[in-house]
């Protein structure tokens, strides 16, 4: 159930750099935008990110940039590029990372992600 208070954000992301969107949503998202922010209080935002496929990708990051993860087992480092993420999982995934990158690593940052929605 929604609040009456809480605040909805429609960003379009067409032609704009990937860093950019991911500064100002979570700028938006943590609250910090508005006069009455705390930090151990989540936002009561929402923000809809559309046309995620149509942001602009600065440089050579598609080739270069990787993303890695570890599965715990010896050899299980996997760093796929940026190109093999946007093939498998869309540019959703690119800007969901860069965006929980920008979010504090504690209990708040799952209940914050939540009231993002990405739209490609």
């Amino acid at each position: 159930m929604q609040n009456m208070n809480t605040k909805e954000y429609t960003i379009d992301a067409t032609g704009q750099p990937l860093g950019r969107i991911a500064t100002r949503v979570a700028t938006i998202l943590r609250g910090k935008d508005t006069p009455g922010f705390r930090k151990n209080i989540v936002a009561d935002v929402r923000v809809l990110i559309t046309n995620a496929s149509k942001m602009k990708i600065t440089g050579s990051k598609m080739k270069q940039k990787t993303y890695s993860r570890y599965s715990g087992y010896p050899g299980g480092l996997k760093q796929p590029t940026m190109t093999q993420v946007v093939e498998k999982k869309g540019y959703k995934q690119i800007l969901e990372t860069a965006i929980k990158g920008m979010m504090p690593a504690n209990k708040l940052r799952p209940l914050i992600l939540k009231k993002l929605t990405i739209s490609e």
